[in-house]
């Protein structure tokens, strides 16, 4: 092995920073209760998974976490709930959550300054993201879930599974009406 024991120690310790399996199972079993035996209402649980996600992974690795709900109009993303601090609303369609509420495809971007211009500075701390499409019960993006980080290369396959698996639920919604979420509105 090549790594020098100082590098084997900073790989020990940014992995115990990385969400784990037991975290991401611990969210999901939480949520899966809360929705179990009420009706699934898009406002309401995109609420509870930002509290959930922030309660559990704040600071370790998330910076930032919230929903982004696409305009009437669709040339837009505008701010629905998140945490823990206020972030740009409305957001234009080049970025990386307006490429994936057009493409439906979720991305995870290890060093966000390499985007330059498609890059939508908020918060100049955060230095990785994930954004994941939220769809409907028929298959149509209406939102976009994402959370950012103030570490580089926070998010990688396992987290963009889990979060994936927690987002499936919203697909047996009807999309909240464009507008009904106020811009700005924290769960907070």
């Amino acid at each position: 092995m090549s790594d020098s024991p100082e590098e084997f120690v900073a790989e020990r310790e940014r992995l115990k920073k990385r969400p784990s399996r037991a975290r991401y199972d611990k969210a999901h079993a939480l949520l899966e209760r809360k929705w179990r035996r009420r009706e699934l209402a898009p406002d309401r649980m995109m609420r509870e998974v930002v509290d959930v996600l922030w309660d559990i992974f704040a600071g370790s690795p998330y910076s930032w976490v919230g929903f982004y709900l696409l305009s009437g109009g669709g040339q837009s993303l505008v701010l629905g709930p998140h945490r823990d601090k206020p972030a740009c609303s409305p957001l234009p369609m080049h970025g990386v959550c307006g490429q994936v509420a057009r493409s439906g495809v979720a991305m995870r971007v290890a060093d966000v300054g390499a985007l330059g211009e498609a890059h939508i500075v908020c918060d100049p701390r955060n230095v990785s993201e994930i954004a994941l499409p939220v769809r409907d019960r028929d298959g149509k993006v209406w939102g976009v879930f994402d959370v950012d980080s103030a570490q580089p290369a926070a998010f990688d396959d396992m987290d963009q599974r889990w979060l994936e698996t927690i987002l499936k639920r919203f697909e047996q919604t009807k999309a909240p009406e464009p507008g009904h979420q106020r811009p700005g509105e924290s769960s907070v």
